[in-house]
């Protein structure tokens, strides 16, 4: 992503698991073909989660349960556009990364949510255009912050603060 990104981000708090999936699904619903959600954050830190609420919004069915792909590395999804959810906890070297083939995922009829992305190449990092860094601030709240290009997911975001703005206080 370029300079121009930094002035596009912002930060939520999330105070459950339910938040989490909450902000997820919001993000889904604007999500599109071609996308690529880059997720950063350690083990537990609500990658999966995130993830699970993104299929949900993007109309993947409820029946469809969305597991973190970690032993298979790339789970497909059937959604308003195909969603390909990658795994890249178990890759250790770049050789790894080249076979996944994710040349044919980036930027094509899908979208790509792609946890552990730090562990992407400089290359295929640049295809995201959308970067969401999750930190455990303790046992079920955590600092999500999203960075993008793409407006609409800044609108996304803000409409989640004010959704949970009005259900912590209502």
């Amino acid at each position: 992503m370029d300079k121009q990104a930094a002035e596009n981000q912002v930060t939520v708090y999330t105070k459950s698991s339910e938040e989490t999936f909450k902000l997820g699904q919001i993000l889904g619903e604007v999500l599109t073909a071609g996308d690529c959600v880059a997720l950063f954050g350690t083990l537990g830190s609500g990658k999966t989660l995130l993830t699970q609420g993104i299929a949900r919004g993007m109309n993947v069915p409820e029946n469809v349960y969305v597991t973190s792909p970690t032993f298979t590395l790339i789970n497909e999804y059937p959604g308003r556009v195909p969603i390909y959810h990658v795994d890249l906890y178990r890759i250790s070297d770049e050789d790894e990364l080249i076979e996944l083939g994710l040349d044919d995922l980036l930027g094509g009829d899908g979208m790509v949510s792609v946890e552990w992305a730090e562990k992407l190449l400089a290359r295929y990092l640049r295809s995201c255009n959308i970067w969401v860094e999750l930190v455990i601030e303790d046992t079920n709240n955590r600092r999500i912050t999203v960075t993008t290009t793409k407006e609409a997911i800044m609108d996304a975001v803000k409409r989640f603060q004010d959704s949970v703005r009005e259900n912590r206080n209502g």
